[in-house]
């Protein structure tokens, strides 16, 4: 799987791609760090024009608002260049896997295994799909939390006073952390049965795709029975996972729903003695928000985990295989 950045042929993509993505994502995050100042900045204009009417000119105004323009529009345009290239990228590494494993003696080696032309066709592309996904959302929770984790310490020395707790010194920050950290164990707990289910479905899935195959040259093949008992174990292991699913899911939803209201409750006792002003308020909740979705990376992202630790197993066999017929093979040659 990881063959990716050990081989030669393929360097200038799994080397200096990996550190252009890396160098483009960190100034992503940079430009969200200036867009998160700008709202400060915008809020407390907004709330200087309400308190004194015409001491704000309209001209000003507009000049705050162009410069969102143009921090958005260097976002935008970096992001979509990004993406394409993180697109080509991730292909590059399925390519990889794919001639590895088409390799002439190595598919010998290999295509007696259930499913084999499954593991080839589909689980590399699941793998390069869910790497595109979960690695570069990993990366950006990453650089996200490096560059606002230092803003949140900063903000929170104007927040002192939690509910319940009382003073606390750079609160908003302790809390962030210990409210992911819950989320993330508790979910965990929720699904720890749900790789394993996850690898089981693509087990049967393979059987009866199977047998459907074999059914398209052979007239004895995928007769009633079969069809029957192989989709009976498909149908019997969907609705097991449905299962787990449902009561994880009540989990995620209902703690990802309070912690919309989690930064509100812990401003309370600062909102109502009056102790920020507009801007800063809006500061503190983006930069809260931005720290705790990166702490939450998990949690965001159990299911699509979940995925990826079935394709994992499924690959890690196949390519146990390879090696162990490799061992073999050896071995007779050294008896």
């Amino acid at each position: 799987m990881f063959k990716f950045f050990t081989q030669k042929q393929w360097f200038g993509w799994s080397i200096l791609g990996s550190i252009l993505i890396l160098f483009t994502t960190w100034y992503k995050v940079q430009l969200d760090v200036d867009i998160n100042r700008w709202f400060e900045e915008f809020y407390n204009l907004i709330e200087e024009a309400l308190k004194s009417p015409g001491k704000i000119s309209l001209e000003k105004y507009y000049v705050v608002i162009f410069t969102f323009v143009k921090i958005a529009a260097l976002y935008v345009t970096i992001a979509v260049i990004l993406d394409f290239f993180i697109k080509h990228y991730i292909f590059r590494w399925r390519t990889s896997m794919n001639d590895f494993y088409m390799k002439h003696e190595n598919w010998q080696k290999l295509r007696l295994t259930e499913g084999a032309s499954q593991r080839v066709q589909e689980d590399t592309r699941l793998f390069a799909s869910i790497m595109e996904s979960l690695g570069v959302n990993f990366m950006r929770s990453i650089m996200t939390l490096i560059a606002f984790m230092p803003l949140l310490w900063d903000y929170s020395k104007n927040i002192t006073t939690f509910p319940l707790v009382g003073e606390v010194n750079h609160g908003l920050v302790y809390l962030a952390i210990l409210f992911a950290l819950a989320g993330t164990v508790g979910l965990a707990l929720l699904g720890y049965k749900l790789p394993g289910l996850q690898y089981k479905n693509q087990v049967v899935e393979a059987r009866y795709r199977k047998e459907l195959v074999y059914g398209e040259d052979d007239p004895e093949r995928a007769d009633p029975f079969s069809v029957t008992k192989f989709f009976g174990e498909v149908r019997k292991n969907y609705f097991r996972l449905f299962f787990h699913y449902m009561y994880f899911d009540v989990g995620k939803w209902s703690y990802l729903q309070f912690g919309v209201m989690v930064p509100y409750i812990a401003l309370g006792p600062s909102i109502v003695a009056g102790g920020l002003t507009l801007g800063l308020f809006q500061g503190i909740i983006r930069a809260f928000g931005k720290v705790e979705t990166s702490f939450q990376f998990l949690v965001n992202s159990w299911t699509i985990i979940v995925e990826l630790i079935s394709v994992w197993k499924r690959l890690s066999e196949f390519e146990a295989k390879l090696n162990y017929v490799e061992l073999i093979n050896f071995d007779e040659k050294n008896n």
